[in-house]
């Protein structure tokens, strides 16, 4: 510490006793890091987030190439005889808080497997910096469009967090962008894309990161065409684009903007070797004055030649050379054609229009960008192979150009709907690649699930064992509460199973970190009839597959009427909570059919429930106005309520099957064939495989619909498969991006 002066030693004993603040100088005098610019807000601090929390592999994704590729014979094939992929590096789609997701990918076993891919050469991101957009989704249903809000997490962290203010979404950013910087290759760079609102902010963070001088370029996009109409102030037609490096060695491939066709028209001219050229003066703005010489008899300009005597022999052996048939003309250069690169692309990018609501790639995602800009930030910071991420994904178009590309990638998003988009996408890549007989990869869908549930009631393994039995009982006490707040149950006593009461109604919480078994439902009902209960709402993250609507029949047989509703992960929000934001969603049932044929099996989606619901139709009747009309879901119903210009109002039901209610289903033909296995870290602090006795549903088959085609196949192909029994497994999306299992059992 510098030598203070006694009246300095003073004055800060004076400021501390009364509870004041130090004055701006002292953080010069007392501390020797004496940086001249410094980023500082409300909270900063440098402490990031190091948990490492095992990724929950839900779905792996792998279009089946050639019925028996070639190499599936080798001893080390890449794909099985179905033509899936075995080996090699498969892509990533995450789901979850990308701080987690970053944490838990620096300082888990995944970190080694990214550092054998050469590790991760390039980051784009595309953080919501617009805190008063809608992020709503519009989703078509029948014949007219809904309106999907987003789900409580994703409203919160979009407003509630960043929307605070410049201190709140600083602070965001920073500890990510550390976690990216640590992620990154040495010789990798990150693009931050951003807007005018947050540009300082960010250029600011990145400089504190990734230091000033690693700042390579910001680009500036022009996202809108056409002129803005605004009156008091100038259109705002522009977006940024951050470009730094983790270090000063760093990919850069130049990229070329083709030339317009009235340039090309001027090369009219051909050569023996079929080549197209146009004729250019060889004279420069300010020749050489020593350079007047003759070459071959042809005189030089007035104002001498712009070449040298050994250049113009260099460029004469080369054929770039056009000598006049006139003795007294002058020698002028040939440009051919394929010389030309284009205009190389500058830090203004003005020719990439944002997307068009009719173009294929359009998916209506509210933040969608266009994969031109995509493929150009790829192409010019990365090569085919490398490893490129994304962790705020949107509808995945970062995926899907990097697909296209060759490139290997890591997504994710804490959208639900988001990661779903994207999986639609990227199997469309897939089957667009297989068409065109180009190579594309597998990827996995993954998220933090359980092991993020764990962790909220994890004890300090430091403790003593009488220690930790007490923080995980105060820990398990406090999880039951905040469920049963969220739910907005009274807690009970006195009771085996139930944990509390509501409307009536009483209320079991299932298990945090497993899924809520037969056992559970049985001991549960064993409860119900020796105390005479006949109503009951069962709560869980996870519901066992195949457990319903079967155990229910049973329970209504008895008397007893269940309702199995699962826990929303937007419980561990404390805002959420506080604000009765959390809804709890009923369990959707699936009823599938198997159809056996000889060596084969297909499946034919018979059914789907749902109850899903967002407003109420006595609400949209009581705020509508005359002539307007509002799309609301109610007890898995969505209903248009109109009003006309009397006043009357009238309802229309757009779900006239419960066809309409399904976006995606999936089939496994084979489940129960692909463990999940997890690598966990030893007391040795070696990484070890341990089988978690879950299995991950592979995806074999699936209809979906897209924009362009909204039909749905309800029948699966015929798979063929070795005798026997087996499991099929059965995935369901909900047009709001929830997803339902369940497993049907076959003889073959």
């Amino acid at each position: 510490m510098p030598r203070l002066t006694e009246q300095e030693q003073q004055e800060i004993i004076r400021f501390i006793e009364a509870d004041k603040p130090l004055p701006e100088k002292y953080r010069f005098l007392l501390f020797e890091d004496k940086r001249e610019v410094e980023l500082v807000w409300n909270g900063k601090t440098n402490e990031v987030c190091n948990i490492v929390l095992p990724f929950q592999v839900i779905e792996q994704v792998d279009e089946p190439r050639a019925e028996k590729p070639e190499d599936t014979a080798s001893q080390f094939s890449l794909f099985d005889e179905r033509g899936r992929q075995l080996q090699g590096w498969t892509n990533k789609l995450i789901w979850g808080d990308n701080k987690l997701i970053l944490s838990s990918l620096k300082n888990g076993p995944l970190r080694e497997e990214i550092e054998r891919q050469g590790g991760l050469k390039l980051i784009y991101i595309d953080p919501p910096f617009d805190v008063g957009a809608d992020f709503s989704m519009d989703i078509e249903i029948g014949g007219d469009t809904f309106t999907k809000r987003p789900n409580i997490l994703e409203e919160i962290a979009y407003r509630d967090t960043w929307g605070k203010g410049a201190d709140s979404f600083i602070a965001m950013i920073y500890e990510r962008l550390i976690l990216m910087h640590d992620l990154l290759a040495d010789d990798g760079s990150i693009y931050v894309h951003c807007d005018w609102r947050v540009n300082s902010h960010i250029r600011l963070v990145l400089n504190e990161v990734f230091g000033k001088d690693n700042l390579i370029n910001e680009l500036i996009w022009k996202r809108r065409t056409g002129y803005m109409g605004t009156y008091n102030k100038f259109g705002i037609v522009t977006d940024s684009l951050l470009w730094c490096s983790k270090t000063a060695k760093y990919t850069f491939i130049e990229q070329a903007v083709p030339n317009d066709p009235e340039y090309l028209e001027r090369f009219k001219h051909k050569d023996e070797k079929g080549r197209f050229y146009r004729l250019d003066n060889l004279t420069s703005p300010n020749p050489r004055p020593n350079l007047k010489y003759t070459y071959k008899g042809y005189p030089p300009p007035d104002n001498g030649w712009a070449v040298s005597r050994e250049k113009m022999e260099q460029m004469e052996s080369e054929g770039r050379l056009d000598f006049p048939k006139n003795p007294t003309g002058r020698i002028q250069r040939r440009r051919f054609l394929d010389e030309l690169k284009g205009q190389p692309v500058q830090n203004l990018w003005d020719d990439i229009p944002p997307v068009n609501p009719m173009a294929l790639e359009g998916i209506s995602y509210p933040t969608q960008k266009p994969e031109a800009l995509l493929e150009r930030i790829l192409k010019a910071s990365s090569n085919e192979g490398d490893l490129i991420a994304d962790f705020f994904c949107g509808s995945g178009t970062t995926a899907a150009v990097a697909e296209k590309l060759g490139r290997k990638w890591i997504t994710s998003d804490l959208g639900k709907f988001a990661i779903h988009t994207t999986r639609k996408r990227l199997i469309g890549v897939q089957r667009q690649l297989k068409a065109e007989g180009r190579d594309y990869r597998a990827f996995e869908i993954l998220n933090l699930g359980k092991y993020e549930r764990q962790h909220y009631i994890g004890v300090n393994p430091n403790l003593r064992e009488a220690e930790q039995q007490k923080q995980l009982q105060e820990k398990e006490a406090a999880f039951l509460d905040l469920i049963l707040r969220a739910y907005r149950a009274e807690k009970t006593e006195g009771f085996a199973t139930f944990h509390g009461k509501k409307a009536g109604r009483l209320v079991a919480v299932g298990p945090v970190n497993l899924p809520v078994t037969r056992l559970f439902v049985e001991e549960i009902i064993l409860e119900c009839r020796k105390k005479h209960i006949t109503r009951v709402d069962i709560l869980g993250f996870e519901f066992e597959m195949g457990l319903f609507p079967n155990v229910l029949d049973e329970a209504r047989a008895k008397g007893i009427d269940i309702a199995p509703k699962y826990i929303p992960a937007e419980v561990f929000d404390k805002r959420a909570v506080e604000k009765n934001q959390v809804v709890f969603h009923d369990v959707s049932f699936i009823e599938v059919k198997p159809h056996v044929k000889k060596n084969s099996v297909a499946v034919e989606l018979t059914d789907f429930s749902v109850f899903y619901s967002q407003d109420s139709i006595a609400n949209a009747e009581a705020t509508l106005k005359d002539k307007a009309s509002k799309i609301v879901v109610e007890r898995g119903q969505i209903v248009k309520v109109s009003k006309d210009k009397h006043g009357i109002v009238s309802r229309e039901t757009l779900t006239q099957s419960w066809k309409d209610w399904i976006d995606y289903w999936a089939v496994d033909f084979n489940f129960e064939s692909k463990r999940e296995i997890l690598r966990v870290k030893t007391e040795d602090g070696t990484w070890e495989e341990r089988w978690t006795g879950d299995y991950i549903f592979e995806n074999e088959w699936q209809s979906f619909r897209t924009k362009k085609d909204r039909s749905l196949e309800l029948t699966s192909v015929f798979h063929e498969c070795t005798p026997g029994r087996r499991k099929l497994a059965v995935k369901v999306v909900d047009i709001f991006g929830n997803d339902t299992m369940t497993i049907v059992e076959v003889r073959i």
